[in-house]
């Protein structure tokens, strides 16, 4: 019998910066435990070592790693039982234990124990032994160090070990009801879509094909419909170039490919405009004219969704067969075990998680 409640997996990202504080502050509301079970890829000593610097009594029960039912035969999620009878559960890799407490910024073992956590999630959400993944902060020069710089970062080893033929990056902000900057009171929130994601700038024009830019508006309109619920999702399409170009005064990647790129997706009956200028676009985007906006490299689509709400901006993977988001910042070494992290991107990670993981469970995709 299936659990009513999914299960989520937290993976605690390099042991020396803030992933463990910013899971456990998180996770300590309990109205946010109370709608999901959790099992968090980690170290149960570094979680402790945490909570009792921010006063926060443990919530969580503790089994080793290697005891967790990751290797039994997949089954379909109406089939699947709870992994634990706890709400929270500490898969100990206490093997890593030293870590975090002693080591202070980028290691070689803080790669191996970061990727060793996020190994495992994977291979527990492809078995439908969690519903989603939420990824604390990796360090990519920690993973360099142990070896694994094939992969830039998550979302490079998600498509690979997933085999999802196509990927992409989403960020969305939450709705805001307060007054915000930009002239938006009362915000209808930001959606985010990457054509290109770690591309040095000077470089995108080689790699700047028609698919770069149809394969992110195809994603994100499926993404809307079966994560978010949206029956007919209106996306807007970022111009490359100043004004969009401006009939090609400033460059001709509008014409060539932008343009051809939202005609292909047209014909599949998605309804997708622009190309726009950037530096309009996003602003509509946040008054609710658009349900998401595609940007064209990394730092036009990033600077906006920053802007308009750092601290809850959530990150996630489109094209994967399993669900992952993870807060929008990095590892902080710097102030890695002082007890400042702010949780706010880390709940909001997990709340959305658990949201997309509920839609998927009432209209499960393909």
């Amino acid at each position: 019998m299936s659990d009513p409640l999914p299960t989520i997996g937290i993976t605690m990202g390099d042991p020396a910066g803030i992933g463990a504080e910013v899971i456990v502050k998180a996770l300590k509301d309990p109205q946010l435990r109370s709608r999901a079970r959790f099992v968090i890829f980690g170290l149960n000593e570094l979680l402790a070592y945490t909570a009792d610097l921010a006063e926060i009594e443990p919530f969580w029960w503790r089994d080793q790693h290697d005891r967790f039912p990751a290797n039994s035969p997949a089954l379909p999620p109406q089939l699947q039982s709870p992994p634990y009878p706890h709400d929270v559960v500490v898969l100990d890799y206490d093997e890593f234990s030293i870590l975090g407490l002693e080591t202070h910024g980028a290691s070689r073992p803080g790669g191996h124990a970061s990727m060793a956590f996020v190994t495992d999630a994977i291979n527990a959400a492809l078995k439908h032994k969690i519903d989603a993944i939420v990824t604390a902060p990796i360090c990519k020069e920690s993973w360099k160090l142990a070896g694994f710089d094939r992969w830039p970062g998550h979302t490079e080893l998600l498509a690979e070990k997933t085999k999802a033929k196509r990927h992409a990056m989403m960020f969305a902000t939450p709705p805001h009801i307060a007054p915000a900057l930009a002239g938006i009171p009362s915000h209808k929130g930001l959606r985010v879509v990457l054509c290109t994601i770690h591309e040095p700038l000077f470089d995108l024009r080689n790699k700047f094909k028609i698919g770069t830019v149809f394969d992110p508006i195809d994603l994100a309109n499926a993404a809307l419909k079966d994560w978010f619920g949206i029956q007919h999702p209106r996306i807007a399409v970022c111009g490359l170039n100043p004004h969009a170009g401006e009939n090609g005064l400033f460059g001709d990647e509008e014409k060539r490919i932008i343009e051809p790129a939202i005609m292909m997706a047209k014909q599949q009956g998605i309804d997708a405009q622009g190309p726009f200028p950037a530096d309009t676009i996003f602003l509509k985007a946040a008054q609710g004219h658009f349900d998401l906006v595609v940007a064209m490299y990394h730092d036009q689509g990033l600077i906006p969704v920053k802007l308009l709400d750092f601290h809850n901006t959530v990150n996630l993977t489109l094209g994967l067969p399993i669900v992952r988001t993870s807060p929008d910042h990095g590892t902080a070494f710097d102030i890695a075990g002082k007890n400042k992290a702010d949780p706010s991107s880390m709940r909001s990670a997990i709340s959305m998680a658990i949201t997309i993981a509920q839609q998927r469970r009432q209209s499960p995709t393909p």
